[in-house]
């Protein structure tokens, strides 16, 4: 994975008006990806624009999604790139699944805080 795809997909959220942008680097947390990008889009229509436009860039540039789930209701899209995937959410769906606040606990977090498994 390289930068050069989360640059891509800045871009292209940044190119659509994306709202409050956020990569995450969870590679310390999962072997399953290495980054997060989540985005807000105003409206479904604004929502499937970012993600449509988040495909489009990054097959210019020679990167191809994996998979790309949630166009049908474009409440929250995903666009999965293996180490990169990519969340365009309506707001109030972003609040109610609040994957930054998932996404940033570490599990010397939850040690600390009693709820070790």
């Amino acid at each position: 994975m390289s930068n050069e795809l989360i640059d891509i997909v800045i871009d292209a959220l940044e190119g659509v008006k994306g709202k409050d942008i956020v990569t995450l680097d969870v590679s310390e947390l999962t072997d399953v990806m290495d980054h997060i990008v989540v985005a807000s889009g105003t409206s479904n229509r604004q929502v499937k624009a970012l993600a449509d436009n988040v495909v489009e860039e990054g097959k210019k540039a020679g990167f191809r999604p994996i998979g790309v789930e949630g166009m049908d209701t474009a409440e929250w899209v995903l666009v999965d790139y293996g180490d990169l995937v990519v969340h365009v959410m309506l707001p109030t769906t972003r609040q109610f699944y609040d994957l930054e606040k998932l996404w940033s606990v570490r599990p010397a977090d939850l040690k600390a805080s009693g709820h070790e498994e």
